[in-house]
């Protein structure tokens, strides 16, 4: 797998993490990886073979080739076709709702095709342009002129989601939403509508999502095999709390992370 990542616009940095590609060659026999919640809303590109996703056991879908993955609270299993060939965009938590009118938590747990989002003039010739762009560098430039023509006055995310969202970013998903309103419980309600609206989950779930994410960069970079020290740093309540956490949102214990050939994607999108 040749997993890679890219800056993005200093303009844009405030809302975009990174752009990523990923190609991997075509599979004999082709094997179903489990992606992992990790609380940031994509727009990708498929510009390989078609990919399959899930919807049960052994029924699936075909991803749309130019869509939007919005907020994951359940990991779910994708399989290949063939060639891989992605170019994605990452946006931060509360990015993505400065590009789009469409109410974010309507993107949850699902993909959505970028003709519903930007319709079918602009988004056709989107993807067209990046489809026959001769290099990631090109797209990379398509992408950005895409994004900085449509992005509308940050402040429209309201300021107490965006105060939320870095809160839970710089202390790793461990503060309470209680803390981070300093006791104020009437902007509660408030903080729960426009969260929903414009992040897609809920503000204790995307801090779920983040506190996991430490904890397997952890178990991924090898800091720790302890799994109390991890619950520790991590500041679940004990160790049974934090394996219920990492059963939720991968489907197995982590001890059994590292050894699963499902999560060899996800291993490397967290790595």
């Amino acid at each position: 797998m040749n997993y890679q990542t890219y800056e993005p616009h200093s303009d844009l940095k405030p809302l975009v993490d990174c752009y990523w590609t990923l190609e991997v060659p075509e599979q004999s026999e082709p094997q179903k990886q489990r992606i992992v919640p990790d609380g940031c809303i994509e727009m990708a590109f498929i510009l390989g073979n078609d990919i399959k996703r899930y919807t049960s056991e052994n029924e699936f879908i075909l991803q749309p080739r130019a869509m939007v993955l919005g907020q994951t609270i359940e990991p779910f299993y994708i399989e290949p076709t063939g060639l891989v060939k992605t170019f994605a965009v990452r946006f931060y938590p509360y990015g993505f709702a400065n590009f789009v009118s469409e109410p974010i938590s309507n993107l949850a747990n699902k993909e959505t095709p970028i003709v519903q989002l930007f319709g079918t003039e602009n988004a056709d010739d989107l993807e067209q342009k990046i489809i026959k762009a001769e290099n990631t560098e090109q797209r990379i430039s398509i992408i950005e002129k895409f994004l900085l023509d449509r992005l509308n006055d940050e402040k429209t995310i309201n300021i107490i989601v965006k105060n939320t969202v870095d809160s839970l970013l710089f202390t790793n998903g461990s503060a309470s939403i209680n803390s981070i309103l300093k006791d104020d419980l009437s902007k509660r309600r408030q903080l729960e509508r426009n969260f929903k609206k414009q992040i897609g989950v809920s503000p204790k779930q995307l801090g779920k999502v983040i506190r996991l994410q430490t904890a397997l960069k952890m178990i991924l970079n090898q800091k720790s095999e302890n799994l109390t020290n991890i619950a520790y740093e991590n500041e679940y309540f004990d160790q049974a709390h934090f394996i219920k956490d990492f059963r939720e949102f991968t489907g197995i214990n982590p001890k059994e992370f590292l050894t699963n050939e499902n999560l060899t994607l996800s291993a490397l999108f967290y790595k």
